[in-house]
C-alpha cells in the first residue's frame, strides 16, 4: 500500500510538495526553514547531522514527509541520551549513528511524520503504522536506535504499539487567558510575583533602556549582524561553539523575515541586547538571546515580559520560551508535558532505558502536580 523513498537533500523535493504535508502550522517544519538549516551548512556534510529525508508514497504519489536525519552524536536535540549512549558504550556496542526524527537545534513540538490532507483517522494510523515498521527495519540493520523527538502526544499512542518506548519531558509555556493588557496578567498573579515583575520591569524603564520591535521589512543588515554576534555570544559561553552558522541567519533575512520577530534593546543609542522570536500561527517561540553588557533582568523583559506583552497585543495564545527554565514559572510559563518516541534495536537494553522512562515519568509527573499546587504564580480561584 505504502513505499518509502530517501533523499540526501531537501532540495530534491518539490517545495509544493514538503509543505502540502508540513500544512503551514508550524514555521520550523517548513520546507524553506529546513533547507535554510542544509543550504547554510548549520546540518550536513561535515556536522553531526546528516540529512536523511523520508517521502512516503502510496499509489507513487507523496503523501507524508518526516524530517529524519542519521545522528553523529546527541548536540543539539535537548531531549538528552548521554547518558544511554554512555550506558550502551560501556557494554561495548556503538551507539552511533542513530536516527533523530526533529528539527535540528529546535525544543518545538509538532509532527514528526507530516502528512497530506485527505486521509482519514484509519488511513494515518495505517501511515504510521507502516513508518514505524520501516524505521524499526533499517534500525536493526544498521543504527543502535532511532528517537523522534517532541512529537506529538497522538504520535507518539501510536508508536508504542510499536516498540517504541514513550519519553515525557516539561517545558514551560505561557497561555494567554485572553488578557485585555499586561496589566490584566499581573492582576491574575499573586501580589507578591505582581509585585516582583513590576520591581524588575521599573528597573529597566528607570535605565533608559530603550525597546524596539522589528519584524520583516524593517530588518536591515545591520540587526541581523548584531542578532548573530549576540547569539554567538551567548552560544560560546554556554556551550563552546554556535551551533547555526552565520549563513544561516542571512538566509533568514532573505527568505524567513515574515516569520521573525527580534526584541532590541539600545543604550544611549546603542544596541546591547536582543531576542529573537519566531512567529508562528497563534504561537510565538522565543528562539535566540544575547547581550554585549551584563544589565540586571534584561532577559527576563526581552524574552519573557516583551513576547507575552505582544502576544497579548496580537492575540496570541501562546508563548514557548525553549527548553528547560523553572525560573519562568514565577513570570507566568506553566509546565507542560512533550513527548519523544524512542526505539532501541538491542531488546535487553530496550528493557533498561523502558525501566528508566517509567521512573523518569514519575518524576515529571510529580514536579507538575507539586507546581501547580503549590507553586503557581497564579492567584487561587475561589
Amino acid at each position: 500500500m505504502f513505499s518509502c523513498k530517501v533523499f540526501k537533500k531537501i532540495s530534491l523535493i518539490k517545495r509544493n510538495i514538503w509543505d502540502e504535508c508540513a500544512k503551514g502550522h508550524n514555521p520550523f517544519l517548513s520546507y524553506i526553514f529546513l533547507k535554510n538549516l542544509e543550504d547554510s551548512n548549520s546540518v550536513g556534510e561535515g556536522t553531526s547531522w546528516l540529512p536523511n529525508y523520508l517521502c512516503i508514497k502510496k499509489n507513487d504519489i507523496i503523501i507524508a514527509v518526516p524530517p529524519m536525519y542519521i545522528k553523529l552524536d546527541s548536540q543539539g536535540e535537548y531531549v538528552f541520551d548521554h547518558a544511554w549512549a554512555n550506558a550502551y558504550y560501556n557494554a561495548g556496542g556503538e551507539y552511533y549513528p542513530k536516527i533523530q526524527l526533529s528539527v535540528p537545534f529546535t525544543p518545538v513540538t509538532g509532527n514528526r511524520i507530516l502528512i497530506k490532507d485527505g486521509l482519514t483517522n484509519k488511513e494515518t494510523e495505517n501511515l504510521i503504522n507502516y513508518f514505524a515498521e520501516y524505521i524499526i527495519k533499517i534500525t536493526n540493520s544498521n543504527f543502535s536506535s532511532a528517537h523522534i523527538t517532541f512529537c506529538t502526544k497522538k504520535e507518539s499512542l501510536i508508536l508504542s504499539k510499536s516498540k517504541f518506548l514513550t519519553r515525557i519531558g516539561e517545558q514551560f509555556h505561557w497561555k494567554n487567558n485572553k488578557y485585555k493588557n499586561f496589566d490584566d496578567f499581573l492582576s491574575s498573579l499573586t501580589s507578591r510575583k505582581r509585585k516582583a515583575i513590576s520591581k524588575e520591569r521599573k528597573f529597566i524603564k528607570d535605565s533608559n533602556i530603550e525597546i524596539i520591535f522589528k519584524s520583516n521589512k524593517d530588518l536591515n543588515n545591520f540587526d541581523w549582524e548584531n542578532m548573530y554576534t549576540f547569539y554567538h555570544n551567548t552560544t560560546d559561553k554556554k556551550w563552546g561553539n554556535a551551533y547555526l552558522r552565520k549563513d544561516f541567519f542571512n538566509l533568514l533575512a532573505k527568505n524567513f523575515s515574515k516569520n521573525i520577530l527580534i526584541i532590541f534593546a539600545k543604550e544611549n543609542g546603542i544596541t546591547v541586547a536582543a531576542a529573537m522570536h519566531v512567529i508562528g500561527k497563534n504561537t510565538l517561540y522565543g528562539r535566540y538571546w544575547g547581550s554585549n553588557k551584563n544589565i540586571k533582568y534584561l532577559h527576563f523583559e526581552l524574552c519573557y515580559y516583551q513576547a507575552i506583552e505582544w502576544a497579548i497585543n496580537n492575540k496570541y495564545d501562546f508563548v514557548e520560551g525553549g527548553a528547560q527554565g523553572p525560573h519562568k514559572i514565577q513570570r507566568g510559563y506553566m509546565p507542560e508535558k512533550t513527548y519523544s518516541s524512542h526505539y532501541i534495536a538491542n531488546e535487553n537494553f530496550r528493557n533498561a532505558v523502558k525501566d528508566f522512562l517509567t521512573e523518569e515519568e514519575k518524576v515529571i509527573n510529580r514536579d507538575i502536580q507539586t507546581i501547580n499546587a503549590r507553586f503557581t504564580p497564579f492567584k487561587k480561584l475561589t
